[in-house]
């Protein structure tokens, strides 16, 4: 068995949930035409690490960064 994953860029549309849904059919409907199956989307945070800066100039806090990804199969 074969798996795809392939990251869903941040959408953007005023609230519009029909515009992030058509976009995700059409992502499917994508894959699917390429003989991939959609399995489901999954979340993946990830922490991103603070800078030191210099001397504690410019420091930065770290944080968490949220990733979708859709998973198919074949």
């Amino acid at each position: 068995m074969e798996y795809k994953v392939v990251s869903i860029k941040p959408v953007q549309v005023d609230g519009n949930a029909m515009q992030v849904a058509q976009d995700l059919e059409n992502l499917i409907k994508k894959y699917h035409a390429e003989g991939w199956q959609y399995v489901r989307v999954e979340s993946l945070k990830t922490w991103v690490p603070g800078d030191k800066g210099c001397f504690g100039f410019g420091a930065t806090q770290g944080y968490y960064v949220e990733n979708q990804m859709i998973v198919f199969t074949k």
